[in-house]
């Protein structure tokens, strides 16, 4: 048998009770509904709706709970059993990593400054920064311009909550971010188009 841990998969999500009683009580009244197998497992099942009007979702959206539609938040008891679990996890694989390579110590403790240089690197990989020598960079535009508004969600997000060292090193990065996309863009603008196929 070997050593390595197995992993079991569970599937963590809860139904309440009132809707599933509620939905097994209802008749399905239209042919989309009844095309629709029931399961009695209690697992995800595929719904299909009647589209609704306009005005009924005018109507919803005023009267709407913020977390309508989203998945209860885990309990603190629930948060703080996860994250003991996750720790122990962490020690454990840094136990393993210290056993295979004795010199290696302690990893560093994460910062913020970790989380922006993080966003930084995929930021310029996505641009095409890293390419070995003599190869073509690969460029993916689309996703650098994600990476570089989630930077910016961050520092809006963030705005007054950071020390000064942070604040700047985050402003540094979301600048230095932006040029890059710009020079790319003016470069990519400038090419003739690929002839059509």
């Amino acid at each position: 048998m070997s050593d390595k841990p197995k992993f079991e998969v569970i599937d963590r999500r809860k139904m309440k009770a009132e809707e599933e009683q509620e939905n097994q009580q209802q008749p399905s009244t239209t042919a989309k509904e009844e095309a629709v197998p029931e399961h009695s497992s209690g697992g995800p099942r595929l719904v299909v709706n009647e589209p609704k009007p306009a005005s009924e979702f005018a109507d919803a959206a005023e009267t709407a709970e913020p977390d309508e539609g989203l998945p209860a938040a885990p309990t603190a008891q629930e948060s703080r059993e996860q994250k003991a679990a996750y720790d122990a996890s962490a020690q454990r694989l840094e136990e393993m990593v210290r056993a295979q390579n004795p010199a290696a110590g302690a990893p560093p403790p994460i910062t913020f400054e970790n989380l922006v240089q993080q966003f930084y690197v995929s930021a310029m990989i996505q641009m095409g920064a890293g390419a070995q020598e003599g190869q073509r960079p690969r460029v993916d535009i689309l996703g650098a311009r994600t990476t570089i508004d989630l930077l910016a969600v961050l520092a809006e997000k963030t705005s007054g909550n950071l020390t000064e060292a942070e604040s700047q090193t985050l402003e540094t990065v979301l600048f230095e971010v932006r040029m890059a996309f710009l020079e790319l863009t003016r470069m990519i603008s400038m090419q003739p188009p690929p002839p059509p196929r």
